[in-house]
């Protein structure tokens, strides 16, 4: 019996004492899972930090990129407004340019020589020489023979080598002839012949040289005139009128 107790006794031992070993194994392994647990979450919380100081470094450098990227933008959109007004000025100033040119021209073209037609004769005169001659014209065809006088006189003098010349001449010697200047009259219708003797108005000078010497009295001359006019142009109306004058002389 007592042989039996002991073997219980013991056998209850080594039961606690495996139990205890499995407890304490069972301790030992709860604390490494612990621990283990630990290390993983402080290395998931580090990788957490990690990431997120990693984002906030890379969200402030994309900010960084953005606001320089803006910054170049504003810079380039202030150089085109500085390049578009100053490629306004620059098309303003063109076309200013070009209006200048364009009055410049005008200008010119205004002042260039140009052909003219007067009494079926053709030939090229200044703008200003034209104008000289209408207005003196004008003053003749006004009545006013005297101020025609000196406006004719005025024109010869100031354009001796002008295609308007004999017209000029002719006309000068009408004025001194209605103001009865009969010798200067004479002297500038001769001048006229001897310029353009085939002249449209030459016949008429003719004639008119005949009318200032019957003016002067000088009758001789006026008839050798007129017998020169019927000669040189005989089928001009001036040479009728020549032949009518002629045969009323004594």
């Amino acid at each position: 019996m007592a042989r039996a107790f002991d073997l219980r006794h013991a056998a209850l031992a080594a039961l606690l004492v495996c139990m205890s070993a499995g407890a304490n194994a069972a301790l030992f392994e709860d604390d490494e899972a612990r621990r283990a647990i630990l290390e993983l979450r402080q290395r998931v919380e580090a990788m957490r930090v990690q990431s997120e100081q990693r984002l906030t470094d890379e969200n402030g450098q994309l900010r960084r990129s953005l606001l320089d990227l803006q910054n170049q933008i504003e810079t380039m959109r202030g150089d085109m407004q500085r390049m578009t007004g100053q490629n306004e000025q620059l098309a303003r100033t063109v076309s200013e340019l070009q209006q200048r040119q364009t009055d410049i021209d005008d200008r010119l073209k205004k002042n260039e020589p140009a052909k003219v037609a007067v009494d079926g004769r053709e030939f090229t005169a200044d703008p200003r020489e034209k104008a000289d001659f209408d207005a003196a014209l004008g003053v003749f065809r006004s009545g006013q023979f005297a101020q025609a006088q000196t406006a004719f006189a005025e024109f010869v003098k100031r354009y001796p080598q002008s295609g308007y010349t004999p017209s000029a001449l002719f006309w000068l010697g009408n004025a001194q002839y209605a103001t009865r200047n009969y010798n200067e009259a004479i002297a500038n219708f001769r001048s006229m012949l001897s310029l353009a003797p085939d002249h449209a108005k030459a016949p008429e000078a003719v004639l008119s040289i005949a009318n200032c010497q019957i003016e002067l009295k000088d009758t001789r001359a006026a008839r050798r005139t007129l017998e020169d006019l019927t000669k040189a142009y005989p089928q001009s109306e001036a040479a009728q009128a020549g032949r009518e004058r002629l045969s009323r002389l004594k």
